[in-house]
């Protein structure tokens, strides 16, 4: 299951609109048989992958998924439920069951019933952070929101004349080229954009391929190679991306936690003071202190050269 939660995990970004899954095929003598992960825009799927490279020593074999197997017909392909009964696995362990209700629980309910041993919930945790962008989707009808911002100890992202270049040291930068592999759609807003003539690519040694979409924020008028959003809440429309990961500037990040859009936010914090700058946000909506507690939740806090990471999560919705 680490091997197929691995697999998932490079398929995120890239599996749009369909969930990013792995899959491993252990055979009955013990050997791995097939890998597959969900291939970009989402068709194969990992089991038919995995199949696919197992051939007949599928049989008796025993298959890690980390997504129940859909079970529903499409259109683009294959229910992979079908595609596995008529491999004949012996067992099949899932990480975490599909909450889509065209497969939720049939998927299961078939393999079972046709005699193959079915596992639920190794991993699971692991399957639903590498699953939360198609998750959230689902949920809410949307992608999920990173906020990314990098800022002095002071709390400041740009000098007064903007000049942010480069406020996080090599380290930290190499993190966010990795998060930008595994987003669907990168957003800034017109000042960024105007300021910084961003590239928004990976730059990362292998991965530079799988650069994403690049999204404006703007009223104004439409950009060569890059996709316009007019307003935070055009993000429901947004139905062939699973993780949007928002850059900035400030206006932007305001914006966006002012609808209460933003579902995690990373923080690249330099060892450095920049003093009178431009600050991270503006009015965000509140009115006291107290509503202010208890919205985010610190679940990551690493050390990344000289600079630091520090990981948010938005408190669960009331």
């Amino acid at each position: 299951m680490d091997e197929a939660l691995r697999l998932a995990e490079a398929a995120r970004g890239r599996s749009a609109p369909n969930p990013n899954v792995g899959c491993v095929i252990v055979s009955s003598a013990g050997r791995i048989v097939g890998r597959g992960a969900t291939a970009e825009g989402g068709r194969p799927h990992a089991e038919a992958v995995a199949l696919a490279q197992a051939g007949k020593r599928a049989r008796d074999a025993t298959v890690c998924v980390t997504l129940e197997p859909c079970a529903h017909e499409s259109a683009r392909g294959p229910a992979c439920t079908d595609l596995l009964l008529a491999a004949r696995p012996a067992r099949v362990v899932i990480a975490l069951k599909d909450p889509d209700p065209r497969t939720s629980g049939k998927g299961i309910r078939r393999l079972r019933r046709a005699g193959i041993e079915v596992d639920l919930g190794l991993g699971r945790d692991a399957a639903k952070r590498s699953l939360a962008g198609w998750l959230t989707r689902l949920e809410l009808g949307r992608p999920r929101i990173t906020l990314k911002l990098a800022l002095s100890i002071d709390g400041k992202i740009a000098l007064p004349s903007g000049e942010s270049k480069w406020i996080t040291g090599e380290d930290a930068r190499a993190h966010v080229h990795l998060e930008r592999a595994r987003s669907d759609m990168i957003l800034v807003g017109r000042g960024t954009y105007q300021a910084d003539q961003p590239r928004l690519d990976v730059r990362l040694p292998g991965l530079e391929h799988v650069s994403p979409r690049r999204a404006l924020l703007t009223r104004g008028e439409a950009v060569d190679g890059w996709e316009i959003i007019r307003n935070p809440t055009d993000v429901y429309r947004l139905h062939d991306v699973n993780d949007l990961l928002v850059e900035g500037g400030s206006a932007t990040a305001t914006a966006f936690l002012s609808e209460d859009l933003v579902d995690r936010i990373l923080i690249y914090r330099a060892p450095i003071i920049v003093g009178e700058g431009k600050s991270s946000f503006g009015y965000v909506g509140l009115d006291a202190i107290a509503d202010a507690h208890d919205r985010w939740r610190l679940v990551d806090d690493q050390r990344l050269g000289v600079d630091r990471l520090e990981v948010y999560e938005r408190a669960a919705r009331d």
